[in-house]
């Protein structure tokens, strides 16, 4: 192998996706590997205001399988095809080739990203694990008014999607800590990765 993966996890609205952006490595984006919004497989939501709709906070809304395929290949051959998912339509829209470039590390992130760590632990494609955590609050304000921007879906599924988030954040970090994932802040997890980087581009 001559790639390895960092993994960011977390809650919906935690900063993965704009932490990625900053750190300046390749990004793998881990929830372009969701289900497509037909398919007979997802879950639902059973009870509740939102009961009957796809539960895409269920980790048997997406597919590991493809995105655990794309992470080996990205270590093995620098180079992946990935989908390329548009969450207001709920399903692909086409693919595109990510190229690692040279770079021996990149970034994996999503939702559901704690369960690439154990097999990418097991066959030692793991560079570093991160959970990011923040007060509940913060994470449903900014997820709240980015999914409004993006139009992901009508206002009132958003509104009470996201106070049933808030309310199962501390559940959602623990999953992440029980399969590898080192609990940090954003800041903090820019750092231990900035300097993995540079260990990396010494070595």
């Amino acid at each position: 192998m001559r790639s390895r993966v960092i993994v960011l996890a977390g809650p919906s609205g935690s900063g993965k996706s704009r932490l990625a952006e900053r750190v300046g490595l390749p990004v793998l984006r881990l929830d372009d590997f969701y289900k497509s919004g037909g398919d007979p497989t997802l879950p639902r939501i059973t009870h509740g205001a939102n009961a009957g709709i796809p539960d895409w906070d269920h980790p048997d809304s997406w597919l590991l399988a493809d995105a655990l395929t794309a992470i080996e290949a990205l270590c093995r051959d620098g180079r992946a095809e990935v989908p390329v998912y548009d969450i207001a339509h709920d399903g692909r829209n086409g693919s595109h080739v990510l190229d690692l470039d040279g770079h021996d590390l990149f970034v994996a992130e999503g939702i559901f990203a704690e369960d690439v760590v154990p097999y990418c632990l097991e066959r030692d494609l793991l560079a570093a694990a991160f959970c990011l955590r923040q007060h509940p609050a913060i994470t449903f304000w900014r997820r709240l008014t980015r999914d409004l921007r993006e139009h992901r879906k009508p206002p009132l599924v958003l509104v009470r999607r996201g106070l049933a988030l808030m309310r199962d954040q501390k559940r959602v970090v623990g999953r992440a800590v029980s399969r590898g994932c080192d609990p940090v802040t954003p800041e903090q997890a820019l750092a231990a990765i900035r300097l993995l980087a540079d260990e990396d581009a010494r070595r």
